[in-house]
């Protein structure tokens, strides 16, 4: 007779989970990435509720029907709604499980460094009532850090940049510990919400999500554009009359909306790498920097990086899974996930210690 325990061992999955503003990222032991969707949900506003997760949700953005309402549970990297985000969460882990397990496992999840004790016990919280037996917490800049290939026994520093669309990370690690970090929320939305307001205020254009999201995506540059005066229409709303419009834009009219958010944040890393240490100032200077995160893909914003930091910048292999990526590493250094996850329970008030799994 196989013994209860062993059984456990066979169908528990070990699952890292990147909680992102935009998107949620499951990869599980064994099996890399698993899920990938857009962390939104769509509600039925008279019944309150749930009609679709993930990416349903996001295909009907913006064509809702009457009584329905898409909406984000999370903001800045943080838990906005927390019975939405509880709900998505189970949603998607049961989706990322295998074979329909029920039995409880374990998880490591990304943070955001300035997170607070109340959106920590959010994010905790949620996790447990997912039906996941043991959380841990790991701030997001290491684990981008090991996923982007940063070994955890270098002694030497190692900067990473890590931007999401919500929130932008810097991560200056050493010896598989954060010696310094800086966390701002503000991230590639921010590209999405200036060109809306541009288009709206400038041209008489109301636009959707969708239409600045793909703008931003086949359009958007960090760095001047090689002409100036290329075109693309963008679909809307007339203010004016409210009818269906369009409007012509060019690269020389997006361009500086696009490269004055990208100046903040070039200025937020910049700032955070003068705070160093001198030992961790020349390691930095030897290796530059390492870009993480989905954000990292805006077209020329390594060249951009480069000349305003003016230190050698290196994109990662697949930014947008450098998180997911180094915390699931993690299940194969238990000691070093034991010692560099944050969960204070003693400090999380409220917050129920997690059975074991």
């Amino acid at each position: 007779m196989v013994k209860l325990s062993s059984l456990k061992k066979l169908v528990t999955d070990s699952m890292a989970i990147d909680l992102g503003t935009t998107s949620t990222i499951i990869a599980v032991k064994g099996r890399d990435v698993v899920l990938d969707e857009p962390s939104l949900v769509a509600v039925n506003e008279l019944t309150d509720e749930i009609v679709a997760y993930g990416q349903e949700a996001f295909d009907m953005m913006g064509r809702e029907g009457r009584d329905i309402v898409v909406k984000a549970p999370l903001s800045g990297g943080v838990v906005a709604d927390f019975e939405l985000t509880k709900k998505m969460l189970a949603h998607f882990v049961k989706q990322a499980k295998s074979g329909g397990s029920q039995v409880s496992l374990q998880a490591v999840m990304s943070m955001i460094s300035d997170v607070t004790h109340v959106e920590q016990r959010a994010l905790l919280n949620a996790a447990e009532e997912a039906h996941i037996g043991k959380v841990y917490m790991m701030e997001e800049g290491l684990a981008a850090a090991f996923g982007a290939g940063v070994n955890p026994g270098d002694k030497r520093a190692s900067a990473i940049v890590d931007m999401g669309a919500g929130t932008t990370n810097v991560a200056v690690i050493a010896k598989g510990s954060i010696v310094h970090s800086r966390s701002e929320r503000i991230g590639s939305d921010e590209i999405n919400k200036a060109v809306a307001t541009h288009l709206r205020r400038h041209r008489g254009l109301q636009v959707g999500e969708e239409s600045t999201e793909h703008l931003k995506v086949t359009f958007a540059t960090a760095i001047v554009p090689e002409d100036l005066e290329k075109e693309f229409v963008v679909r809307g709303r007339d203010v004016q009359t409210g009818s269906p419009g369009a409007v012509t834009v060019t690269a020389g009219e997006i361009y500086p909306i696009v490269e004055g958010i990208i100046r903040r944040i070039a200025q937020i890393i910049s700032d955070t790498l003068t705070e160093l240490r001198p030992e961790v100032a020349a390691d930095i200077y030897d290796r530059g920097v390492i870009l993480t995160g989905g954000g990292v893909l805006l077209d020329g914003l390594d060249q951009y990086l480069r000349n305003f930091v003016n230190l050698p910048v290196i994109l990662s292999d697949e930014p947008r899974y450098a998180t997911v990526r180094g915390l699931v590493k993690m299940f194969d250094e238990p000691e070093l996930l034991e010692r560099v996850s944050r969960n204070e329970l003693h400090i999380l008030q409220n917050a129920e210690v997690p059975f074991e799994a």
